[in-house]
C-alpha cells in the first residue's frame, strides 16, 4: 500500500526557503488544525479505498500494481511483468493521477472548512515536525 500513499497525501504547498522556526499556535488554532488533520485522514482513507477499487477494476492485483509502480518510479527496482500487466498499470496509473486532483481539492476544502488557510495549515504541520512542545499540545487536543 505504500505506493498509494504517494497518490493520496496532504496538500503539497510551496515549501518556505527559510530555516525552521518555532511556530506560535494558539489553543483555538491548534483545535482547528486537529479538526482539519482528522478530516484529511478521512479523505486519505476514502482515497485509498477508491484507488484500490480502480486497480482491481483495472484487472490487477494491488500488490502487483504496487510492484510495477515502484519499478516505474525507481530505475534501480526491477520487476517481472508481462506486456499486458505493464499496459494495465499504465492505464490504471493514468486514472489514479486524474483522481489526484479531486482528492487534493477535498483536502484543501477540509482545511479551509476548519477555518485555516492552506499556508497556515502547512506552517503548523512543519512546526510540529521540529517542536516537541507543540506535538504534546496537539496530542492533548486529540486525547481531550
Amino acid at each position: 500500500m505504500g505506493t498509494f500513499a504517494s497518490f493520496a497525501q496532504t496538500p503539497q504547498l510551496p515549501q518556505p526557503q527559510q530555516q525552521q522556526q518555532k511556530v506560535e499556535v494558539s489553543d483555538g488554532e491548534l483545535q482547528k488544525f486537529a479538526n482539519a488533520f482528522q478530516g484529511i485522514r478521512m479523505v486519505n482513507q476514502q482515497a485509498q479505498q477508491e484507488m484500490m477499487s480502480v486497480v482491481e477494476e483495472g484487472g490487477m492485483d494491488v500488490q502487483k500494481f504496487n510492484e510495477i509502480h515502484q519499478a516505474s518510479m525507481d530505475p534501480a527496482v526491477e520487476v517481472e511483468a508481462s506486456k499486458e500487466d505493464l499496459q494495465k498499470h499504465q492505464a490504471i496509473a493514468s486514472e489514479l493521477e486524474e483522481m489526484q486532483g479531486t482528492f487534493q481539492a477535498k483536502m484543501e476544502k477540509v482545511i479551509t472548512d476548519a477555518d485555516l488557510t492552506l499556508q497556515r495549515y502547512e506552517q503548523i504541520a512543519m512546526g510540529l515536525q521540529s517542536d516537541p512542545e507543540l506535538q504534546e499540545r496537539l496530542k492533548a487536543v486529540f486525547e481531550g
